[in-house]
């Protein structure tokens, strides 16, 4: 399934793409698309039946798409995780995985404004497959024990200001910005991804390719991610870990490096996940964007 939440930032209603690609209102069927419903097969499976019934009411154009999840509990993000991403930056593949944590209100829909903090001169694009956990995991002992805890998958951006995070001690401040963790526009669900290993990643600038890679070349799989992650912490059903990023980030490039600036507009799409488009304004000139467009 291809779960959507629509509507105005904080009355989000949850929808979902039938087998037709029209986009129909689920509010009739579950309340939101969050940890709850993704911990229950069976609300889960009454959804999968009201999509094939093609008897929802149509969601009508022009609303906004929310993130596919409401607010997760916690983002987790996983550093130097690709190969090429790990080459570029000039460090070794670590013996395990960097783990980081981002604040839920850096979380924004597909389309939204990515609002650059006042003064920045260095925020970064990283294209990423995310992870949305569906079932409680702790300790978890082996991979087919973290990939059945797989709620769903989604594209997502983590955007990153390079200076706070070389500024140190941790990477919190040059991850933390509100909208920086757009997600969506759809939350697919593991039935639909069988390898989530074998998926593209590409992201453009004003229609400029600066990102291509594959999920193939993680340092570390989805599954070997959730189980170490799950050892630090608990992931619970909402949670939201991002696995890394590959090749061909700003900060990688040669000087004078191609920061993200207003006016640009980034795409990023992991296949079969959907496409995100989101415009980027100066922190002050966000309330003049209302990311109001439906998915292509």
């Amino acid at each position: 399934m291809r779960l959507l939440r629509i509507g105005p930032p904080g009355h989000e209603r949850p929808a979902g793409l039938d087998a037709d690609g029209v986009l129909r209102d689920l509010s009739a069927v579950v309340t939101d698309v969050d940890g709850a419903l993704l911990a229950d097969p069976v609300r889960l499976r009454v959804v999968r039946q009201a999509l094939a019934s093609a008897e929802l009411p149509v969601v009508p154009d022009g609303l906004r798409v929310g993130a596919p999840v409401a607010r997760p509990g916690k983002v987790v993000g996983i550093g130097l995780n690709y190969v090429d991403h790990a080459e570029e930056a000039g460090a070794a593949i670590p013996d395990e995985p960097v783990v980081f944590l981002k604040p839920s209100t850096t979380v924004s829909g597909p389309f939204d404004a990515i609002e650059l903090p006042p003064g920045s001169e260095t925020s970064d694009h990283e294209v990423e497959l995310g992870v949305v956990v569906g079932s409680r995991l702790s300790r978890c002992s082996s991979p087919q024990e973290a990939l059945a805890a797989v709620g769903g998958y989604v594209t997502a951006d983590d955007v990153s200001e390079r200076s706070r995070i070389a500024a140190g001690p941790t990477w919190a401040k040059g991850k933390c910005a509100d909208t920086f963790t757009p997600v969506g526009p759809w939350l697919v669900t593991p039935d639909e991804v069988p390898d989530p290993q074998d998926l593209r990643l590409e992201l453009w600038i004003d229609g400029e390719r600066r990102q291509r890679g594959t999920t193939a070349r993680m340092a570390f799989g989805v599954a070997e991610l959730l189980a170490y992650v799950s050892t630090l912490m608990t992931l619970e059903p909402g949670d939201l870990v991002l696995t890394g990023t590959p090749g061909g980030v700003a900060a990688g490039r040669p000087e004078p490096r191609p920061f993200l600036r207003p006016g640009q507009v980034v795409e990023a799409e992991v296949s079969g996940l959907g496409r995100q488009c989101t415009p980027v304004v100066a922190a002050a000139d966000a309330d003049l964007l209302t990311g109001a467009k439906r998915p292509a």
